[in-house]
């Protein structure tokens, strides 16, 4: 199984189709308790400018699974205006956020 397909697997998954074409994603890796992290969002170019990127964002906030958890977080390179109409806001305490970031890494999946 490949890193993409099993990423999906294990997350809450949304999707924008047209026609049976899909036009968006977006992912939540989830507990479904306490905390979500919005990943890969994404409105292909033929169909931005059109508000489906707030629809999703919309949709995906409202789902039955992920409403009353306590923390959300993103990560964003260039849409930080677009998430903040969402109650999206830079880290409140970022001396207590760490991370391990190894992007190549490619480990043998089972």
């Amino acid at each position: 199984m490949d890193r993409l397909q099993l990423s999906i697997e294990n997350s809450l998954c949304f999707g924008i189709y047209q026609e049976n074409n899909q036009c968006g994603f977006a992912r939540v890796v989830t507990d479904k308790a306490t905390f979500a992290y919005l990943c890969d969002v994404f409105v292909l170019e033929p169909h931005r400018g059109r508000g489906l990127s707030k629809w999703l964002l919309q949709n995906i906030q409202l789902h039955p699974e992920l409403i009353g958890l306590r923390r959300w977080s993103l990560a964003t390179a260039d849409a930080h205006t677009l998430y903040s109409q969402f109650g999206f806001v830079p880290l409140s305490k970022p001396d207590r956020w760490m991370e391990i970031f190894t992007p190549y890494v490619k480990p043998e999946l089972p």
